[in-house]
């Protein structure tokens, strides 16, 4: 499993998303908007949509805010922004590789400040394409492992489409093939298990292990730095950092 993945868990966990909820439910919003427009408004009959909403519900966005962005996504409401997906890949200190996705009115400025980025941490920006290719997309979901008895999770989520779940410090991780993800989601809610977080994501084939305390620190300068700008929507890795180094980190 990702460094990537349990540091944002842990610092949900910790309440560190709380100072920065208005910015979530931004971008869960202009996510909305755009799978809205391009799918339609009804998560029935819209696989992409039906995702987000179930991300952002885990993200604790009130149903409110959802569905005034779906409605600005299909033109129900005014004041929808043409957005449009970009990624960029490259590679982070440490050799670790990163993509990242972003929605933007500007592709030009939006390039011209990711680049900032990497210039700034001494990273690199790589080929569409050369990146992307070690990683696969998956339904991920966390699950705070104090809350429920491990066997009753594993048999709900095998028994809903799940392909795997494992223990990960705090949490327990589950992997989904996408089309399986909202089922096993809706069955952890009929359960009442409510999850950490849970997404289609960017999962490596591999990882890349930094043991030097010093790397790590500049890995997620780098990544916490892409992820606090408006533009960008997520940021995948294939880092994985060892938990008394993360935890040190997060201190």
């Amino acid at each position: 499993m990702s460094g990537h993945s349990k540091w944002k868990t842990i610092q949900h966990k910790k309440g560190a998303m709380d100072a920065k909820r208005g910015q979530l439910f931004s971008k869960l919003s202009k996510e909305l908007m755009v799978v809205a427009k391009r799918g339609g408004g009804n998560p029935d009959t819209n696989p992409a949509l039906r995702a987000v909403i179930q991300k952002a519900r885990s993200a604790n966005m009130p149903m409110e805010n959802i569905m005034r962005a779906i409605k600005k996504g299909t033109g129900e409401l005014e004041g929808a922004t043409a957005f449009e997906e970009v990624v960029y890949e490259g590679y982070a200190p440490g050799g670790v590789a990163a993509i990242v996705v972003a929605l933007t009115d500007n592709k030009n400025r939006t390039a011209a400040e990711i680049r900032h980025v990497f210039t700034r941490h001494k990273a690199n920006m790589a080929a569409q394409g050369a990146v992307l290719r070690n990683f696969e997309r998956k339904g991920q979901i966390f699950v705070d492992a104090s809350t429920v008895d491990e066997d009753k999770l594993l048999d709900i989520v095998l028994n809903a489409g799940a392909e795997d779940m494992r223990r990960d410090g705090d949490n327990f991780e589950i992997l989904t093939q996408p089309s399986a993800f909202s089922e096993v989601v809706e069955a952890l809610n009929k359960a009442g298990i409510k999850p950490v977080s849970a997404e289609i994501a960017l999962v490596p084939l591999s990882y890349v292990t930094i043991s030097d305390k010093a790397t790590a620190s500049a890995t997620m300068s780098f990544i916490s730095e892409l992820e606090d700008m408006d533009d960008v929507q997520n940021v995948y890795t294939n880092m994985d950092i060892p938990d008394e180094i993360l935890n040190s980190l997060n201190k």
